[in-house]
């Protein structure tokens, strides 16, 4: 197959800028278009939550190329504008205000919209965290003055980072979920058991278990919060973080797939000549036989470098082990691998109090993940168990050696 004359990628974050500067990288020459609806250039989002949300770092030091480096693409860069449909027949993207822009080879990269609470939108003090523009604001609210009074509503990744950036500047933080304990749905309940006991640690108020009501406000900004349970809270600032949607909204009716996303075969293919890439794909892995959709940082860059090879004309099925990290407080958390809701767990290394440790994660009798807490050398060395599928039985020193249970490091030496 020939490569395409005019690739037309949507979308400027990590996964599209790392498709724009593979395919120039692998050698293509022919016309390239990045399109972003951010006016900014591109840059690194998991910062926001964390280092620009605290103030230790300003927004240059996330840029992912410098204006120069851009230049060096050679491809018309579409910032500031939005793709509003896509016609697939035609091979061609409406922008916002109708300007159509052809493709022969389109690649979809416009991750995820942040969900909502009704009538938090139009409240002054009420944030939600996907932009860099977002994090500014919310860093700005939150030294408005100096007794600021936090609500976080969510406690997956994004409301746990924020909520520990909140504590570092010594603020008042509550954190609210629905969920019996943080990030349960991301590690399961005896992990999820240690995040909620570290940010307790840390000063943060838990309110799991319950969720918003409503909404208190005086003169259009918010006040407080009445939860579900009836709790009352007063709060100068809200972060909701409730997870995020795919942003597909403009491929209705294009006649791709969209489910949990824009659905692709293995090779992350949606339909001919149109890929995609980043938090918006879902694709069928074939390392763990099910179909997926991944936000985080690195499957970001992983996928766009095998999607842009396969725009060239290798059509090799993308079929990575994800690896993801959550820095918290002094927990460095970093987990490979998938975790299901019914996994089973087995400590590898250290203790589940002691602060280090490493745990594998069994599902129908296979190791499917594993996770470090502050145990980077030693993860590093057991990872290699989700890359072989190895047998949920060859780590452990007996059957019933599952949590609760034994120190299991020994039968891996």
């Amino acid at each position: 197959m020939s490569a395409p004359r005019n690739v037309v990628i949507v979308g400027a974050s990590v996964a599209g800028l790392t498709a724009a500067v593979t395919l120039r990288g692998e050698g293509y020459d022919g016309r390239l278009t990045l399109i972003g609806d951010e006016p900014h250039t591109p840059y690194n989002r998991p910062p926001l939550s964390k280092q620009i949300l605290a103030g230790t770092w300003e927004p240059d030091r996330i840029k992912l190329r410098t204006d120069e480096e851009l230049s060096a693409l050679d491809a018309r860069l579409l910032f500031g504008r939005s793709a509003s449909g896509l016609d697939t027949a035609a091979r061609r993207v409406v922008l916002d205000g109708g300007v159509g822009v052809s493709y022969d080879a389109l690649v979809i990269a416009t991750g995820v919209t942040p969900n909502s609470l009704p009538g938090a939108h139009h409240l002054a003090g009420v944030h939600l965290l996907r932009t860099l523009d977002d994090a500014l604001a919310l860093r700005a609210d939150l030294r408005r003055e100096p007794d600021v009074k936090v609500a976080v509503v969510g406690a997956g990744f994004l409301g746990s980072e924020a909520a520990a950036a909140a504590r570092r500047m010594r603020l008042d933080v509550t954190m609210i979920d629905p969920r019996p304990v943080p990030m349960r749905r991301q590690f399961g309940d005896r992990i999820a058991a240690l995040v909620g006991q570290l940010h307790k640690k840390n000063g943060v108020s838990m309110r799991c278990g319950t969720g918003v009501r409503r909404f208190f406000e005086s003169g259009g900004r918010v006040t407080g919060l009445e939860l579900t349970d009836g709790t009352l809270l007063d709060a100068d600032v809200v972060v909701v973080a409730i997870g995020a949607a795919p942003a597909v909204g403009w491929l209705a009716g294009s006649g791709l797939e969209l489910g949990n996303g824009v659905e692709c075969d293995p090779t992350c293919r949606a339909a001919p000549g149109v890929y995609a890439a980043g938090d918006v794909a879902s694709w069928h892995n074939n390392h763990f036989g099910c179909r997926m959709r991944l936000e985080h940082r690195l499957n970001a860059t992983e996928q766009a470098r095998a999607v842009a090879h396969n725009v060239l004309g290798e059509n090799q099925p993308f079929a990575p082990v994800p690896y993801f990290w959550t820095d918290q407080y002094d927990a460095h958390i970093q987990a490979y691998g998938i975790f299901p809701a019914d996994a089973e767990l087995a400590v590898l290394h250290g203790e589940l109090e002691g602060g280090h440790f490493v745990v594998a994660y069994g599902h129908r009798d296979r190791v499917v993940g594993v996770l470090g807490w502050n145990s980077p050398c030693e993860l590093r060395k057991l990872r290699q168990l989700v890359v072989d599928r190895a047998p949920w039985t060859s780590i452990l020193p007996a059957p019933q050696a599952v949590w609760p249970g034994r120190h299991l490091s020994a039968s891996l030496r």
